[in-house]
């Protein structure tokens, strides 16, 4: 998977004594919040300072730093995790498109703001927590070249736009998705182990069976072809529903790993997919899933009417138009309420600088090899009956003209 790794430069005095001053401030908004979800560790002392002890990334311009380049295709598909460890410091990229797209994701609000936000009362504390986090700590001390901390500490202001964000007293959840949205070019799911939307409070101890992860709250200005609002309150199993395999490849491990991942850990990933379009705001489309009720086999057995209707789309197929979609994917448990934060960040690429890269070839086997791998059915999901055979031919020949009769390969069934 493509990823960036940053060289810390050496503490200075100054940063230290922020941290140790915001430790205090951040302690006492979180006590006003005691309505934790999962009780806090008594090693916890510990754990605070990898949450606070971020190392500012310096020197930096943003608008001199070019977008990530994720290329994490493989020449098989495989339905895994693919987590890498990484760092608490590293949770957030920034580059030269930040000001274009958090002003893209503010016009958003305006005219989709229900269908990219949205939150249960149970993930009120959750919320809270995040966004004190991201803006009291996280983001002046990652980024102190584009966010500063006001010496009261009462608010965070943007070096970029001249904005002044409000740390104390804190802003209704609402207000604080809005305000993540509007600085942050970034996505945040938040899960807790209860599925009632107004779930009372754990007492000392964690219930003997606690449930699975639910999303309780969302921020997603980038959906990829799907409708954020349908999936709060649901289960991760019920999220996943449409995923091909889903309950035999993944739905254990993944259970297991969200209700196990210690405090300070964050894990990484990166998935991809072609769009046939530029636009980052996807709320269908991006996805041909089975009808049939339940969760979906590994495999897909099409119709010849499907098979007709694919071949009609892909005609119209324009591979200059497509895009390469990556998103970098980190997850991590909040200290305080230990809540799941599921952060994303989307990408998208010309086809024509996967070439300019030398990864045609690369990326074509990838295509072709959606359905050989240990969900065949990825294939028909990910759309790739549709856009897989030209978008191939466009690699494999370098970016020449292509013919509209590319065929796909037959649909494999098994399951």
């Amino acid at each position: 998977m493509g990823s960036i790794h940053y060289c810390p430069p050496l503490w200075v005095l100054p940063w230290v004594v922020m941290a140790v001053g915001m430790c205090g401030w951040l302690w006492r908004v979180f006590r006003a919040n005691k309505s934790a979800i999962i009780p806090v560790p008594p090693e916890k002392t510990d754990i605070d300072k990898l949450y606070t002890s971020i190392h500012p990334l310096t020197p930096f311009t943003w608008s001199e730093t070019p977008p990530l380049k994720l290329r994490p295709f493989k020449p098989t598909y495989h339905l895994t995790m693919a987590l890498q460890n990484t760092s608490i410091s590293s949770l957030l990229v920034m580059d030269s498109t930040y000001l274009t797209r958090i002003q893209h994701r503010r016009a958003l609000a305006r005219t989709h703001g229900t269908e990219i936000m949205g939150h249960n009362p149970v993930a009120r504390p959750a919320i809270h927590e995040l966004y004190a986090w991201l803006f009291g700590v996280y983001i002046p001390q990652r980024y102190p070249s584009m966010f500063t901390l006001s010496p009261s500490g009462s608010s965070t202001t943007n070096l970029v736009t001249g904005e002044s964000i409000p740390l104390s007293p804190l802003p209704s959840p609402a207000a604080c998705l809005e305000l993540m949205n509007a600085h942050i070019d970034t996505e945040f799911a938040i899960l807790l182990p209860t599925s009632s939307p107004t779930s009372p409070v754990y007492d000392s101890k964690p219930p003997a069976e606690p449930e699975p992860y639910h999303l309780h709250s969302f921020l997603l200005a980038t959906p990829s072809g799907f409708n954020t609002p349908l999936k709060l309150s649901l289960p991760l199993a019920s999220i996943h529903a449409p995923v091909p395999g889903y309950s035999t490849r993944l739905q254990k491990s993944m259970d297991r790993f969200f209700a196990t991942l210690p405090f300070g850990k964050i894990v990484q990933r990166a998935n991809w997919s072609v769009q046939t379009d530029t636009d980052f705001f996807k709320l269908a489309g991006s996805h041909i899933a089975s009808e049939e009720p339940g969760m979906a086999p590994a495999g897909y057995e099409a119709s010849e009417e499907e098979e007709r209707a694919w071949a009609e789309e892909a005609a119209r197929v324009d591979p200059e138009r497509c895009r390469l979609r990556c998103e970098r994917q980190t997850l991590h448990r909040l200290p305080q309420t230990g809540a799941l934060v599921f952060a994303i960040k989307t990408y998208m690429y010309p086809l024509r600088e996967v070439l300019d890269e030398g990864l045609g070839g690369e990326m074509a086997d990838a295509v072709e090899g959606l359905g050989k791998g240990s969900v065949p059915g990825m294939k028909v999901y990910k759309r790739g009956v549709v856009w897989g055979p030209k978008v191939s031919e466009y690699l494999r020949s370098g970016g020449g003209q292509v013919t509209s009769e590319a065929k796909s390969e037959p649909e494999a069934t098994s399951g």
